[in-house]
């Protein structure tokens, strides 16, 4: 034993010196953390396009940092507002009451949009109505309210998307501020929920109209078009059309619309650079990195939503979108290393939701997809109804393939909701695409298997959400014809990246399913604070120092 003693003490000695000679020593933590959300942003494209990124931008994520290999989306309704409020408080819809991008509040009997807000003003722009939004709807507290409270409000912490549910529900409660994009105006806005005035460095931005100088460059590839190999050839029938184009081919002129001047660069490029362009300028502007305490930026990058709904995930735009988006990550981390000085930020990757091919490419290939038609659900289901106890308003509404029944009606008849579930099942199940009808009220007797049961369950509010769920078929997806959708449970919607570089992060991966619930927890870890208020998620340990 006398031979360990020694290096003992040797070990020991300088922090015994350091604990009693009265310096106090600061919490080591980064001085900036910078989250990041793809908009419709399937897992496979990490790999898909890895040979054509640079070095920069993806690769140096993967190859510098911690990669969660089987991230998945822990609920069933895969859509934009739900996955940033899960992204940001570790929690799920069934309690933080973010079920969709809209619902249908049974109570008051009127649709209601995730981040309405009719008690604030816009800020930043004419058009009224953009920037009458705020947090108020998110039910629990997010990681960057929590950084807040932490630090007693030192921290800043800031929201940048083009679209405002991805601004606002990231940034927060006690957010210092966040700002999303007027299509109208081509102004980044926020509202009176925030502060009474944009700030110089926001007005000086929109000042400078980038929006209209990234329209008018058009869309063209990065590279010559016969090299994108990963993808379907240029010219597709089930793909969607831009603005002022004949046929969904490149190159594409940005062509504006009435009533949405500056919209058509978000269905470009230029979108994405813009965001990165507005995220830069809040961190020279609000001095982020350079406090006693880390900060926060929050961007969500909306514009591959745009391209993935319109041409899917192979398409030479998909492959574009993300091959330019790369590029605008490794400018954005260059800038950060000359910001706060390399290795003293935080960046983690994630998307709000995957993504399904485009039925039509699937059907091409002999693979089971195909379309459902609203109309023909809506009339069988009131059909059924009608043949089952008379004419009467049985549904109040609609959404999220969510059917609210008119309890009104239900009691002047003296029927259940199981029996109105009985006679909307025995009608819908024989129709192709639909592969079971769910009793939200009831669900300890559905036969459904426990994995996608869960899924539901999670994400059932029991104020916010319908009465019967519609589930699809794997591959089916209700459309018009043309490009694809999400909002499923299945894993081509729920897989999505979960990756991070920088300060605090070991180098590594892990293949063992991790869910959106983990980030959150992750992020409080490892920045010393408490998790969100609603946290149902686990921190992953091993990607952490």
């Amino acid at each position: 034993m006398k031979k360990f003693l020694f290096p003992i003490l040797y070990v020991a000695l300088p922090l015994l010196v350091k604990a009693q000679d009265g310096r106090k020593t600061k919490l080591p933590q980064p001085k900036l953390v910078v989250g990041i959300v793809v908009d419709q942003m399937r897992y496979d494209y990490l790999y898909r396009f890895y040979n054509k990124y640079s070095e920069g931008g993806f690769k140096r994520m993967l190859n510098e940092g911690f990669n969660c290999r089987n991230n998945h989306y822990h609920y069933a309704h895969t859509v934009t507002a739900a996955g940033h409020a899960a992204v940001y408080t570790g929690s799920l819809p069934a309690i933080n009451g973010m079920i969709g991008n809209e619902w249908y509040d049974p109570f008051s009997h009127k649709g209601v949009y995730c981040v309405e807000d009719s008690t604030v003003k816009t800020v930043g722009s004419t058009n009224a109505g953009v920037g009458k939004m705020s947090p108020r709807n998110l039910l629990v507290s997010t990681v960057t309210d929590q950084l807040r409270i932490a630090t007693q409000f030192r921290s800043k912490t800031i929201g940048i998307a083009v679209k405002d549910r991805g601004s606002i529900l990231p940034a927060g409660h006690a957010a210092s501020g966040a700002y999303w994009y007027d299509s109208k105006t081509g102004n980044w806005v926020t509202s009176t929920y925030y502060r009474p005035d944009l700030p110089q460095w926001v007005s000086e931005l929109n000042a400078r109209k980038l929006p209209a100088e990234y329209a008018k460059q058009g869309w063209k590839t990065l590279l010559p078009i016969d090299q994108y190999s990963e993808s379907t050839p240029d010219d597709q029938p089930y793909e969607a059309k831009l603005s002022g184009s004949a046929k969904p081919v490149f190159p594409y002129e940005l062509m504006a619309q009435a009533g949405d001047a500056f919209g058509a660069v978000l269905s470009s490029p230029g979108g994405n650079t813009m965001t990165k362009d507005m995220a830069i300028a809040a961190i020279k502007g609000e001095n982020l990195g350079k406090g006693e305490a880390a900060d926060f930026l929050a961007i969500s990058f909306s514009t591959p939503d745009r391209i993935g709904h319109a041409f899917g995930p192979n398409s030479v735009e998909e492959e574009d979108i993300y091959l330019r988006l790369d590029l605008e990550f490794a400018n954005l981390f260059s800038f950060l290393d000359s910001w706060t000085g390399k290795g003293n930020y935080t960046v983690f990757l994630t998307a709000d939701h995957g993504v399904m091919d485009v039925p039509g490419f699937w059907k091409q290939h002999n693979l089971p997809a195909g379309l459902l038609s609203g109309k023909k659900v809506n009339d069988a289901i009131n059909k059924a109804l009608t043949d089952a106890f008379g004419t009467d308003d049985y549904v109040e509404a609609f959404e999220n393939a969510q059917l609210y029944l008119n309890r009104s009606v239900l009691a002047k008849k003296k029927l259940t909701v199981d029996a109105v579930h009985t006679v909307v099942r025995d009608a819908l199940l024989p129709m192709p695409g639909i592969a079971d009808v769910l009793n939200l009220k009831s669900m300890s007797t559905s036969n459904l298997n426990s994995h996608i049961l869960e899924l539901y369950k999670n994400m059932t509010h029991a104020k916010r959400s319908g009465d019967i769920q519609l589930i699809p078929e794997p591959g089916w997806i209700e459309n018009g014809g043309t490009g694809t959708n999400h909002g499923s449970p299945y894993h081509y919607d729920t897989h999505v990246p979960f990756v991070l570089f920088g300060w605090g992060v070991t180098k590594g991966e892990t293949l063992r399913y991790t869910t959106i619930a983990d980030i959150a927890p992750t992020i409080a870890n490892l920045l010393h604070i408490l998790p969100p208020s609603g946290t149902v998620g686990n921190a992953v340990h091993e990607a952490l120092k």
